[in-house]
């Protein structure tokens, strides 16, 4: 029987966490080939370059696709995608996959769906049916309505695209396979893992053993032009709380630039002792300082998702994950610096809370790759409304 090849396209770190899974699963399935192609800000270091925690994973990375402009704003970021649309085209057209993955929401997931349904590549969608207040929204819909197969990670998203016309059959809710890590974080002890002894960083930090808190704040791309004064308030609320903080480096967003500029001048001139800088980890090392944090600061999806499984408080900050269906352990509050810091110190009273399954019970990378083998690959759809 001839493999089907199963190309997956990772654009960004959190896109890797968001598969990995999947991933080892489809390598190991004995119907399937992986063809792993990495692209974006997946390839850059300042963005923590994903691509040698994927190769240090055992992966092969089939094809390596440069497309990031500098800029990282809302014209760049179009300019990006539409670099990643030429090359991800040549790509498909030389590899041949039987299929394709496209990853969530980022936006230039989108260059990937359009690459493989304008060749008529069947094209699978992985998390869709999702809400936020992000652009990511429009592209994750977008990519619904161009996807062939639906494998979502949620209840809540398997009716939201059911509702948008796509055929019940084609929908499946594998839940989301950055709940497979956490659901391995959560049945481990881990707490004597010591970021230090693996990571390199920038800043100052003390007495961190006796409780931390991990910080991951990104820009929201309908509000760009104020992402540095939005990562100014947070990290200002954070050095009054004087909390030891594990603080990581933002997407690459519309916005992005101002964050990352905030956080530079903030440290240059307020000199935080409390705040230490990280650019990336690998996941399940991620996962494991978040379990073990007294709070998750900012407004990253791993507090919506992963930390309501590993029952970690989260203040979520702004408006990025607005809509996103969340557990009892997400407080949400503004940018406020006053209201942030009582948000945090309402969370630090409550400590730990029970694990919710919002997302999957933790064996979405199986499913997945079992879903992938069933897959007929038809790339035409007729839907009638």
């Amino acid at each position: 029987m001839t493999k089907k090849k199963v190309c997956v396209v990772v654009t960004a770190r959190p896109s890797y966490s968001r598969i990995k899974t999947a991933l080892l699963a489809i390598k190991s399935h004995p119907n399937l080939e992986l063809q792993l192609v990495v692209a974006g800000s997946a390839l850059l270091d300042r963005y923590g370059d994903a691509s040698k925690v994927i190769e240090a994973d055992g992966f092969t990375i089939i094809e390596r696709v440069y497309n990031v402009l500098e800029g990282e704003n809302p014209t760049i970021m179009s300019k990006t995608t539409g670099i990643a649309l030429m090359e991800l085209s040549t790509t498909f057209y030389n590899l041949k996959p039987d299929m394709v993955v496209s990853i969530a929401d980022r936006f230039e997931t989108i260059a990937t769906s359009i690459a493989a349904a304008y060749q008529n590549i069947p094209l699978v969608h992985i998390q869709g049916g999702e809400v936020t207040g992000n652009i990511d929204e429009k592209v994750r819909h977008a990519n619904t309505k161009l996807a062939d197969l639906h494998l979502v990670a949620s209840e809540d998203a398997y009716n939201r695209v059911l509702k948008m016309g796509e055929y019940k059959s084609s929908i499946i809710n594998t839940g989301c396979p950055s709940i497979d890590l956490a659901k391995d974080i959560l049945n481990e002890d881990s707490s004597q893992f010591n970021p230090f002894d693996c990571y390199h960083g920038v800043g100052k930090i003390k007495n961190w053993q006796d409780g931390y808190l991990v910080g991951l704040q990104h820009p929201v791309t309908t509000e760009f032009g104020k992402s540095r004064e939005h990562i100014v308030h947070t990290l200002q609320a954070i050095k009054d709380l004087d909390i030891p903080t594990f603080w990581f480096w933002p997407n690459v967003d519309a916005g992005a630039d101002g964050t990352s500029k905030g956080i530079r001048v903030f440290r240059e001139e307020e000199k935080p002792d409390n705040i230490y800088f990280y650019k990336n980890m690998q996941p399940l090392d991620f996962l494991r300082l978040i379990k073990n944090a007294k709070c998750l600061v900012g407004n990253s999806s791993v507090g919506i998702r992963e930390s309501s499984f590993l029952g970690v408080p989260v203040v979520n900050i702004g408006s990025r994950q607005s809509g996103r269906l969340r557990g009892k352990n997400v407080m949400d509050c503004g940018y406020d610096i006053a209201e942030i810091k009582n948000s945090i110190k309402q969370q630090l009273k409550h400590k730990s809370y029970e694990s919710q399954h919002i997302y999957g019970n933790g064996m979405a990378g199986q499913k997945i790759a079992e879903e992938l083998a069933r897959f007929e690959g038809q790339s035409h759809k007729v839907i009638t409304y």
